[in-house]
Order: C-alpha cells, then sequence, then structure tokens
C-alpha cells in the first residue's frame, strides 16, 4: 500500500510531502490499518480549519483521498501524519 500525505498553508506556507510503501515493512498491517481508519472515519465536508492552519491531504493507492485541517486533528489522523511525514521520502 502507498501512503502519501500533504501538508500545506501554516504560517510559513510551505508545503511538505511524504509517502511511504508499506511492502516488506514490519509494521505493513498496522499502517495499512490506520491508513483506511482515516480514509474510512474523515468527513468529506470537513471544517475550513484556521486562518494559518495546516490543510493536509491524505492519499492512499493513488484513489482513495481525503482532506482535512487542524485544528481538531482525530488520533488516527495525527499519528498517520506523523508518520508518514516523519518517516517518509
Amino acid at each position: 500500500m502507498r501512503i502519501r500525505v500533504t501538508r500545506s498553508g501554516g504560517l510559513p506556507g510551505i508545503a511538505r510531502r511524504g509517502e511511504l510503501d508499506t511492502s516488506g515493512r514490519p509494521d505493513a498491517a498496522e499502517l495499512e490499518r490506520l491508513a483506511l481508519d482515516v480514509v474510512a472515519n474523515t468527513p468529506t465536508d470537513a471544517a475550513s480549519g484556521v486562518p494559518d492552519g495546516y490543510q493536509y491531504v491524505v492519499t492512499v493507492d493513488e484513489d482513495r483521498t481525503v482532506e482535512f485541517t487542524d485544528p481538531g486533528l482525530s488520533d488516527a489522523q495525527l499519528q498517520l501524519v506523523e508518520l508518514v511525514l516523519g518517516e517518509g521520502a
């Protein structure tokens, strides 16, 4: 599974991108479960966020994409963002 996270906005306005391929990873099942949880449980009518807040786009396997904003990320959203942006290419 390919998981891509893009974060834009914020005070500096600098976009960050990260991508993980779960193939062959020892934590693949957990990452895939987390990504599918975020996709399934992110409302399609997400709030617009706050001025200078971050906007996130998560894409799973090129065919499932969700968007959400700061503040108020769920625990799953925050965990996925931290994992992908912290480890991603």
